[in-house]
């Protein structure tokens, strides 16, 4: 394939990929003091006994050498009023690191960042890491789940290049 195909696949397959929605989730990381996070649309039950799950991190976001040293990482579920806390995590106006935590209350749980405020949050130990180019495919052990009860908020989900949410319930 030529560099011209390449660039035309690559275009087409992100074209391509607009039309998957997907929930928007706040990755955290923590090695030694240090934090930072992003924002993900890229996670996936495994397992339910265990309980298990994937997310895919590209190697090059601050937050993967903490979850590759530490082992443990955050999964934060959001709900469709937390929009700016997903662009927060993803980088906005240059917020970098430690900073991103700033606006939102966390609690730390077997060592894991989790929002109280995430319609749902899995402190997750790393079981297995899969490399595959500009990402990290990792299965996670999850230790720990806060999930809110009763009815649950809308889901912040991205699709078409968008937040949004659901409109209606599938019966």
């Amino acid at each position: 394939m030529t560099t011209i195909e390449r660039t035309e696949a690559s275009s087409r397959y992100k074209q391509g990929m607009r039309h998957l929605a997907g929930a928007i989730s706040v990755i955290t990381a923590d090695f030694q003091g240090q934090r930072s996070g992003l924002t993900v649309t890229s996670v996936s039950s495994v397992s339910v006994d265990p309980p298990e799950l994937l997310v895919c991190i590209n190697v090059e976001a601050s937050a993967w050498p903490l979850i590759e040293k530490s082992g443990r990482f955050g999964v934060n579920v959001l709900h469709a009023e937390q929009e700016a806390l997903a662009l927060r995590f993803a980088g906005a106006g240059g917020v970098k690191g430690g900073q991103r935590y700033e606006t939102a209350p966390w609690s730390q749980h077997q060592g894991v960042w989790l929002l109280d405020e995430a319609a749902a949050a899995f402190a997750c130990e790393v079981e297995e890491i899969v490399m595959c180019h500009s990402h990290a495919v990792v299965v996670a052990r999850v230790l720990q789940i806060q999930a809110t009860e009763g009815a649950a908020p809308a889901p912040l989900l991205y699709w078409q290049g968008q937040f949004g949410t659901l409109q209606t319930r599938v019966a």
